[in-house]
């Protein structure tokens, strides 16, 4: 009889023992539950404001209608959302665009075509595709050889900033004289011409944005016109950019070259620099060595010491309008 009333006893404290514990742990998820929600930070995830119109090449584009404009919303969206691409984008533009867009000027090529080259490669002077597109331009091995670039093991001039732009505006300009349109030049970049030309005439339209096409191509102008949107103030789209955010050109010291160079490391050092700043000052050098059978003359950048340190208070936006300061 005591064994069972001890019994009964222990069975009433383990019940208390479990109940406390029970509502201990009840009230606790509770205010987990309210304190997660009093501390949530609110996203503000908003939708780019879409222009009425663009102007391309001096064409203008009407972005009303209904089909245009969710075609263009896409892209902006895409830019407003992928954050460390478009902000790279954006700091790298004010190293290259100095150096590019005198060359399109200088070939008589639209200036718009600078967004072209940003959605290319990211302006990536390194880029590479899975299909074999290098560089800014992101030309095809074929079509750098056929205008004049250098490609083989140990050279290839895709990687050259100048050499690739200028090879670019005259492909560029070729195009245009089978299309008369600037705003098909853009569109047969990505497909070819022989594609757009068939899809023209199959269609009986004139303008891209009235093509059916495949999805990467249907895109590939509303990507461009995006981009010059993002270029045309960076803020509204949300982007933050100070000056010295931004990558600043480097100056060079240019050594013109006829000889074979056996040995890169050697030789940088012998001009003050090293293996890894001559590489990255001339991509288009591929291996540890620069074969030239043919005493071909090139001009190696040498990155000048002034350019080597960041310094804040000297770097400055290109264009005042992608900063806030």
């Amino acid at each position: 009889m005591k064994i069972f009333s001890k019994c009964i006893k222990l069975t009433l404290i383990l019940s208390g023992i479990l109940l406390t514990s029970h509502f201990t742990l009840a009230n606790t998820l509770t205010l987990d539950k309210h304190s997660n929600q009093n501390n949530r930070i609110p996203a503000h995830v908003i939708s780019p404001t879409i222009p009425q119109k663009i102007i391309f090449c001096d064409r203008e584009i009407n972005l009303t209608r209904f089909d245009v404009r969710e075609r263009i919303d896409r892209e902006l969206l895409a830019f407003s959302y992928m954050h460390s691409s478009t902000l790279q984008i954006i700091k790298r533009a004010n190293r290259y665009f100095p150096i590019i867009l005198p060359i399109l000027k200088e070939h008589k090529i639209p200036t718009d075509f600078i967004y072209l080259m940003a959605i290319e490669s990211k302006i990536d002077e390194k880029a590479k595709s899975p299909a074999g597109a290098c560089g800014l331009w992101q030309i095809m091995r074929s079509t750098g050889r056929d205008y004049g670039l250098e490609i083989n093991q140990n050279i290839d001039e895709r990687f050259n900033l100048e050499k690739a732009t200028i090879a670019a505006c005259k492909y560029l300009k070729d195009s245009y004289a089978q299309t008369h349109d600037w705003s098909l030049v853009a569109l047969a970049y990505n497909a070819g011409n022989g594609r757009i030309n068939k899809e023209i005439k199959s269609q009986y339209v004139k303008n891209p944005e009235d093509l059916h096409l495949v999805s990467e191509t249907s895109r590939y102008l509303f990507r461009i016109l995006a981009c010059k949107i993002l270029f045309t103030d960076p803020s509204k789209m949300g982007f933050q950019v100070r000056n010295y955010d931004l990558y600043p050109p480097l100056e060079y010291n240019i050594i013109k070259w006829s000889k074979t160079i056996h040995n890169l490391a050697q030789w940088a050092k012998n001009h003050g620099s090293t293996y890894h700043l001559l590489k990255m000052a001339n991509p288009w050098m591929l291996g540890k060595k620069m074969q030239d059978n043919s005493q071909k003359e090139y001009q190696i950048k040498i990155i000048k010491e002034s350019s080597l340190y960041y310094d804040p208070n000297r770097t400055k936006a290109y264009n005042k309008r992608w900063t806030i300061d």
